[in-house]
């Protein structure tokens, strides 16, 4: 009798330590709300749990370790960005760790100005970092196979929303953004930049000084045809953002003689013909804006003196100092230098 009692007794002990062990592997374990880990390439198991600690995530390290090391995720560490929900088993946050499951990034760029900008905006989203950005965005032979150099090479960045993994390298981030590139050059729109007598890329930078000239949709085909129109003749550019773009200083309200005066291949006061890359990445619309420009005789477009953040065009010399006249006297009423 007192043998089989032993027996009794050990088997609940076993049992109950079997629902213990089970209870660590599926009972909750997350010590807060929704979050997300980064776990950096290159990381071990010691990595992994300092991060956890860090940021608070476990409501028990122990039991976490446990299962852990029972799926032998230890020597499984993989990169990435984890989404941690608050219904998370010790099991559940293993499997997901072990298996790479990752949450995808949705990077989602906008106007940027300069490569530097656009290097620092990944590296602010990916793990990559921007030596690499700038590494790979210089690379001649992949610029080549896309129509580009290093002075055009922003062109390649098409603003849009792309998917990607945090640990992405900075090579297929740029081949992601080079097949969107790629997607959007179809044969219409190439066939529409050459109606222009524009490359692809000449377009773009077009777009890039219409993108910073004015907000209003309606107007950039307009405002696009006076720089397609001065181009075909010979006329310098003369568009103010270039002049901002070769200081470096977007804050600039209004250019004068002396920001003219700036010795650089984007101030289009000085040279003639487009500057050697876009002044920022325009949008698809703007793009298409340029592409769609009406036919026009307009040479010259000049602010609307109520400020109300569209121009008023002209085809000739007079007409148009009539209307920067009007505009220059706005702004010295309003003490705007």
């Amino acid at each position: 009798m007192k043998s089989r009692r032993g027996l009794y007794v050990l088997l609940s002990s076993l049992t109950l330590l079997a629902i213990l062990a089970l209870a660590q592997v599926f009972a909750d374990n997350i010590a807060t709300t929704t979050r997300y880990i980064y776990i950096p390439t290159g990381a071990n198991y010691d990595t992994v749990q300092n991060i956890l600690k860090r940021e608070n995530i476990l409501i028990t390290h122990a039991s976490f370790n446990v299962v852990a090391k029972a799926a032998n995720y230890p020597t499984k560490v993989k990169a990435g960005k984890y989404k941690i929900t608050a219904d998370m088993s010790n099991y559940r946050m293993v499997r997901m760790l072990r298996a790479g499951a990752q949450e995808p990034v949705r990077l989602v760029i906008n106007k940027l100005r300069t490569k530097q900008d656009f290097f620092d905006f990944v590296a602010a989203n990916l793990e990559v970092k921007t030596a690499y950005m700038h590494c790979h965005l210089h690379d001649t032979t992949f610029l080549a196979a896309y129509g580009l150099d290093t002075n055009t090479a922003m062109c390649l960045v098409v603003p849009d929303t792309y998917e990607l993994y945090w640990n992405t390298t900075a090579e297929k981030v740029l081949q992601k953004i080079a097949a969107n590139y790629k997607r959007y050059w179809n044969d219409e729109r190439k066939q529409k930049a050459t109606a222009h007598n524009l490359t692809p890329q000449q377009a773009t930078i077009i777009a890039s000084i219409v993108e910073e000239e004015t907000n209003m949709q309606a107007e950039k085909g307009n405002v696009a045809s006076v720089y397609i129109n001065r181009l075909r003749m010979g006329m310098p550019l003369q568009a103010d953002p270039t002049i901002k773009f070769a200081i470096g200083d977007f804050s600039i309200r209004r250019v004068t003689g002396t920001h003219l005066q700036i010795a650089s291949p984007y101030n289009t006061y000085k040279n003639t013909g487009l500057p050697p890359g876009p002044i920022c990445t325009p949008s698809k619309k703007t793009i298409d804006a340029v592409l769609n420009a009406p036919d026009t005789k307009y040479l010259y477009f000049c602010a609307k003196e109520d400020f109300s953040g569209y121009h008023s065009f002209a085809t000739n010399l007079n007409e148009h100092l009539q209307n920067a006249r009007r505009y220059q006297q706005a702004l010295d009423a309003r003490g705007i230098k």
